[in-house]
């Protein structure tokens, strides 16, 4: 298994007599994409200006390649960390045109060396006629592949990423997002992401932390973050769904209002005890011939589908997702089948 290429391990970070971060440990491989996912406040851009240089650590060390660049006795510069930076408002010199800027941390370089490297960057990021132009003549969209030009340019052997598509329309960042993720591969640049969007972190990174006060919930792929959340926090953070009332009837299996489900593993709980089990939209399935009936209490189209919040006889509610042909009235009942590959529950 190749070495880690950043280590965070066990660190804090805080101002005054309030830590904002504490105990955070991840890692990346080299050509890995990360991302730090959470709401404001959570502490996730504090994160990456530590891995920056940018603050002070209170426990704990940060290592680049092996290397420790942070600890509490120590602090290497910013700029000798090899740290490639794209910020939400991109940062870039009005001053300088498009291929000034991509140029401006390749002073080592000789002036051909130089501007082919811009030219080769500018081609990754398909701006390759726009060099010649001011920044304020470009779109938002492509001011934002000018920074992830720039940031790539001098090769980093880590670029990190501070909301970089927060100041773009959502259908432009879902793009962005996929063809951010297609560049970073194309140059095997290892990165970590920071965003609130858990939308773009799917789009874009390999392995994701889910943050909350300063912590990581879990830290995983996507799929296992929708599939297998670690707690209550995490499954309602990712994704969208529902959790029900049920009763572990087995070692492995619950009952509750639609049935009884089961998985190969037990659950950690004693038989006879009262759980959640989680239910997404995507585990609810529309069959007319079901004799579990639910009512259609709203809908809201999606295009190719419905998202259907569903009543339940006990009051409950579920959400399904199903396909745009089945145009169902509100107030309609509808048959539903469940479909489960992934059992998620906790103890109540």
């Amino acid at each position: 298994m190749a070495d880690n290429i950043l280590s965070v391990n066990q660190i804090s970070v805080g101002f005054a007599r309030r830590n904002i971060v504490e105990g955070l440990s991840f890692q990346l491989q080299p050509g890995d994409i990360g991302c730090l996912l959470g709401a404001s406040g959570c502490g996730k851009t504090t994160v990456l200006r530590a891995i920056a240089g940018f603050e002070n650590l209170r426990a704990g060390t940060i290592s680049l390649d092996g290397q420790i660049v942070s600890s509490t006795s120590q602090q290497l510069a910013p700029q000798l960390r090899g740290i490639g930076m794209v910020f939400q408002d991109y940062a870039l010199f009005p001053h300088l045109t498009v291929a000034g800027n991509v140029a401006f941390g390749l002073k080592s370089l000789s002036k051909s060396e130089a501007e082919a490297r811009v030219a080769k960057m500018l081609a990754l990021v398909g701006l390759a006629d726009l060099g010649a132009r001011y920044i304020h003549e470009l779109s938002g969209g492509q001011q934002q592949r000018v920074a992830l030009a720039r940031a790539l340019a001098p090769q980093p052997r880590l670029l990190l990423l501070d909301e970089p598509f927060s100041n773009l329309d959502v259908e432009l960042r879902e793009r962005l997002g996929q063809e951010v993720r297609a560049i970073l591969k194309a140059t095997g640049t290892t990165a970590i992401l920071v965003t609130h969007d858990q939308h773009e972190a799917f789009a874009v990174a390999d392995q994701i932390g889910v943050m909350s006060e300063g912590h990581i919930r879990q830290w995983g792929s996507p799929y296992d973050l929708y599939h297998e959340p670690v707690d209550r926090f995490v499954a309602n953070f990712i994704g969208e769904g529902v959790l029900l009332p049920a009763r572990l009837t087995s070692p492995q299996c619950i009952e509750f209002e639609l049935g009884q489900l089961c998985r190969t593993t037990d659950v950690a709980c004693c038989v006879g005890c009262d759980m959640e089990v989680l239910i997404r939209p995507d585990d609810v399935q529309h069959n007319d011939a079901s004799p579990l009936k639910a009512k259609v209490l709203s809908k809201a189209f999606r295009g190719a589908e419905f998202m259907y919040t569903l009543g339940l006889p006990s009051g409950q509610t579920l959400l399904s997702l199903v396909p745009s042909h089945h145009n169902h009235a509100i107030g309609e009942d509808i048959g539903i089948e469940l479909e489960m590959d992934h059992l998620i529950v906790f103890k109540t």
